[in-house]
């Protein structure tokens, strides 16, 4: 009888971090690509010469983790692309100028690389981006699940008033407790929430009027075709202003009538 045929266990794939370089110096992207290309667990998946070029494609490639970002280019810095990427790929920075090493822990980067690096100095910044990831992969796995006897519910549960809604920040939906929200910008295409709880805010890809219909009429009020407010955080009404957050924002005559209903019933 033959012997068995021995089977070879399978081994998880290698662990591997999508990155993307960012240059307007060619010598300086073409060496860092190429450092990229020989570490074994980081993948090139695209290279620019401008941060302009690297936000147009980035929102094409929501698989990029890791940019390793010049800082000083012309028309959008380095640091203005990691600002409005705040929820997006993680940042490595690479820069001739040390001055901006403090800007750049701020917008929360993984490290700075000051030119001219070499290997090991690079070296030393991908493993510290490998540690994070690897770190942020054990934290995303789902818990061991125990088998628990069914719960019988009600055929039709009340439901509970929704205290948050979900914003598309980047390549995420972000959680975002309506008691939070200060004002909501419009700009175009984009929205900027302005939030009680940090200082920058948040960008997302929307329309104020589909914002209006994801808030509550209750604890917000349009006052113009460029803000909602959070009727909460209102500090004072004027003649056609509104105080909030320390900023003076503006009623506009399309807005007035619902306004001054509102404001009425404290006159």
């Amino acid at each position: 009888m033959p012997a068995p045929e021995s089977v070879t266990p399978a081994t998880a794939a290698p662990f591997v971090i999508n990155c993307v370089a960012v240059d307007d110096e060619p010598l300086a992207l073409g060496l860092v690509c190429s450092l990229i290309e020989q570490t074994p667990f980081l993948r090139l998946v695209g290279r620019h010469e401008s941060a302009v070029a690297a936000l147009r494609s980035l929102h094409e490639r929501p698989d990029a983790q890791l940019l390793f970002l010049d800082i000083k280019m012309p028309d959008l810095s380095g640091l203005e692309l990691a600002k409005v990427l705040q929820h997006g790929p993680r940042v490595i920075f690479t820069t001739a100028f040390n001055q901006y090493a403090l800007e750049g822990f701020r917008v929360d980067a993984l490290d700075y690389l000051l030119k001219p690096f070499d290997y090991q100095e690079f070296l030393r910044a991908a493993l510290k981006a490998k540690t994070y990831f690897e770190m942020k992969q054990a934290s995303e796995m789902p818990a061991p699940t125990t088998t628990t006897p069914p719960i019988h519910l009600p055929a039709n549960p009340p439901q509970p008033e929704e205290d948050h809604i979900y914003l598309k920040v980047e390549y995420q939906l972000v959680r975002v407790p309506l008691a939070d929200i200060v004002y909501v910008e419009g700009l175009k295409d984009y929205v900027k929430v302005h939030l009680a709880t940090q200082t920058r805010p948040l960008l997302s890809l929307t329309s104020l009027r589909g914002m209006e219909e994801k808030l509550p009429a209750s604890k917000f009020l349009r006052i113009h075709r460029s803000y909602i407010v959070g009727l909460g955080h209102i500090q004072s009404v004027g003649r056609g202003t509104v105080q909030i957050a320390g900023e003076t924002l503006p009623v506009s005559d399309g807005y007035r009538e619902a306004f001054d209903q509102f404001f009425s019933r404290w006159k």
